[in-house]
């Protein structure tokens, strides 16, 4: 198709200017939601770790991240070669406030405060507020978002109801950390909740995150881990954190499958919509086809002609719905489980691409039928029509 026939096929795309804008309107909420469906893929199961996030692998009950694993493992794996520290990590649960709202839902842990600025080096807080939260047992630190959400700040008291550990917890704010990912999150002293449980629950743990020497040792320091405790009466089950986190989401179900068969019900709406607009759009031109043949325009010129017009509205919805889908990434990373989350770009390039070139090759097929009659129509037949 020759770029001399570009102004007609505009002309051709604005002439029923409702129908062409409810079409782009309709591709580009149907693309919006694919946009995010893909982004969130590439993210899970396509992207590269983060350097620091690479340098973790998370040990947890083989059966469930929910199950306890003893805390005397955490000895035997700080002696696989290659493991620079463990650390404990407990999910904490409790409400702030009232855990029918679910802006007071955010991420807490108990872990060990003098390991968490080691085992999470991207993590970035002042050394006066470090010194006040390894002092303070009843200290915490928090993320810079879920600051700025509550306005906190530094020396506050945080009042939390235990529900996995019960009683009531108050905490005073002893620093806020600032982190290159969703940072919604919470850190304590374990030591604070095990003096209010039972003999019979302490010397348990949920999770243990360990710091490795080079992330190229992952695969083998996991084996190792797992390995070790492969007769134990509770099992492990140790894995990098971007699986760990993508593990965490198959609570929900099969995320690749989700992820896949919403995408392909998004692709099949889009052929639809643009395959109607594309059929009403060729019989009002019934006639028109014909005239054209009559100045001399070949069927392979009217064909593309046609294409290139649904390729036009469909390039025009897709790449609407890809910047709707960037606000909603943006919500979806500053949500309560975004600090659960592989970090997600809000604007990815690769997604965008595949996006917008999604929508063009679905329009140009929904429209290949209706192109090919036209292109096929005899002049006098098409002069004829009465349409």
């Amino acid at each position: 198709m020759k770029l001399r026939y570009l102004p007609l096929i505009l002309k051709n795309c604005w002439r029923n200017r409702r129908r062409t804008i409810l079409t782009i309107l309709s591709i580009g909420v149907s693309m919006c939601l694919l946009g995010v469906m893909i982004a969130m893929y590439h993210a899970f199961f396509l992207s590269d770790p983060l350097p620091d996030e690479a340098l973790r692998v998370w040990t947890r009950n083989r059966v469930s991240f929910t199950v306890a694993i003893p805390q005397s493992y955490q000895a035997q794996i700080r002696k696989v070669p290659g493991v620079r520290e463990v650390m404990v990590v407990d999910w904490f649960g409790g409400t702030y406030k009232d855990s029918r709202d679910p802006k007071n839902m955010f991420a807490r842990f108990a872990t060990e405060p003098q390991k968490l600025f080691t085992v999470f080096g991207e993590f970035r807080m002042p050394e006066d507020q470090k010194k006040a939260f390894l002092e303070d047992r009843t200290g915490c630190v928090i993320g810079r978002d879920l600051a700025n959400k509550f306005n906190f700040h530094v020396g506050d008291r945080l009042h939390l109801m235990g529900d996995i550990y019960q009683g009531d917890y108050d905490f005073t704010i002893r620093g806020i950390f600032d982190s290159p990912r969703a940072s919604d999150l919470m850190y304590f002293n374990k030591e604070y909740i095990e003096q209010g449980m039972s003999e019979r629950r302490r010397g348990n743990v949920g999770m243990y995150v360990t710091l490795i020497d080079d992330p190229n040792h992952a695969g083998r320091i996991a084996e190792e881990v797992d390995n070790e405790f492969r007769n134990a009466t509770a099992q492990t089950r140790t894995e990098t954190e971007q699986a760990f986190s993508v593990g965490f989401l198959a609570l929900l179900g099969n995320v690749k499958m989700f992820l896949i068969g919403i995408s392909a019900a998004v692709m099949f709406t889009i052929l639809l919509v643009s395959a109607n607009t594309m059929a009403m759009s060729v019989r009002e031109r019934v006639r028109e086809v014909g005239v054209l043949k009559t100045l001399g325009f070949t069927p392979g010129t009217i064909l593309g002609l046609i294409l290139g017009e649904a390729a036009l509205i469909s390039v025009a919805g897709g790449t609407l719905g890809y910047l709707i889908s960037t606000v909603l990434l943006r919500g979806v990373a500053k949500s309560p489980f975004g600090g659960f989350l592989p970090p997600m770009k809000i604007f990815d390039t690769p997604v965008a691409l595949v996006c917008v070139a999604t929508a063009a090759v679905i329009g140009m097929i929904s429209s290949l039928v209706p192109a090919m009659n036209a292109s096929r129509t005899s002049i006098v037949q098409a002069l004829r029509t009465t349409d």
